[in-house]
C-alpha cells in the first residue's frame, strides 16, 4: 500500500512540474509576444500620433489589456491580445505612412496655389490703395478692413507653413483650410474672381 501512495504522489508531482514546465514555457511565450507588440507600437507611434491617432490608441488599449490578461495568468488571451496589438500595430504604419502621402499631395498643391492668391490680393489692394477703381458698394473703409484681414492671412499662413516644415503636416492642413476660408472672403471683398 505505501509502495502504492508512493508512486501516486510521484505521478502526481511529476503531472505538476510537467504542467508547470508548460505554463511557464506558455507565460515565456506570451511576455515574447508582449514585448515585441510594444515594441512594434513604440517604433510608429511617432508618426501615427500625428496621422492616425485613434489607431494607435486601439493598439495601445490593445496591448494594455495583453498585459492585463498576462498578469491574471491568461497567458492564451494575453497571446493572443499581443497578436493582434502587433498586427494593428503594422496596420498603424502602413495607414500612417497613406495618410502622410496625402496630406503631402494636399500641402503641396497647397503651398502652390497658397502665395499666388496672396500675391494677387495684394497686388488689387496696392492698386485700389493708389487710386485704382474700386468695385461698386466699396470704399477705403472696406479697403482697411482688408489690410488687416490680410496680415492676419499673412500670418495664419506663416504658422502652417512652419507646422509643416516641422513636420506636422496635420496641424499645417488644419490651419490652412481656414486660411483657405478667410482667403475667399477676402477675395470677395475685393471683387477678385477666383
Amino acid at each position: 500500500m505505501l509502495k502504492k501512495m508512493n508512486w501516486l504522489a510521484c505521478s502526481v508531482l511529476g503531472f505538476a512540474m510537467m504542467l508547470e514546465a508548460c505554463g511557464g514555457a506558455e507565460k515565456d511565450a506570451t511576455e515574447g509576444a508582449i514585448n515585441a507588440a510594444q515594441t512594434a507600437i513604440n517604433a510608429a507611434s511617432s508618426e501615427a500620433a500625428k496621422y492616425v491617432p485613434d489607431q494607435l490608441k486601439s493598439a495601445q488599449d490593445t496591448l494594455r489589456n495583453a498585459k492585463d490578461a498576462l498578469a491574471k495568468g491568461d497567458y492564451s488571451a494575453g497571446l493572443s491580445g499581443a497578436k493582434d496589438a502587433t498586427k494593428k500595430a503594422s496596420d498603424m504604419v502602413a495607414a500612417a505612412a497613406a495618410k502622410k502621402q496625402e496630406l503631402m499631395k494636399e500641402w503641396t498643391s497647397l503651398s502652390e496655389s497658397m502665395p499666388k492668391s496672396m500675391e494677387q490680393i495684394k497686388a488689387r489692394m496696392d492698386a485700389y490703395s493708389h487710386g485704382a477703381r474700386m468695385p461698386e458698394g466699396t470704399d477705403k473703409s472696406v479697403l482697411a478692413t482688408a489690410k488687416d484681414q490680410y496680415a492676419q492671412l499673412k500670418q495664419a499662413w506663416a504658422d502652417a507653413t512652419a507646422a509643416a516644415q516641422s513636420g506636422n503636416l496635420g496641424d499645417a492642413m488644419q490651419k490652412a483650410t481656414g486660411i483657405k476660408d478667410m482667403l475667399a472672403k477676402l477675395k470677395e471683398m475685393l471683387g477678385i474672381k477666383s
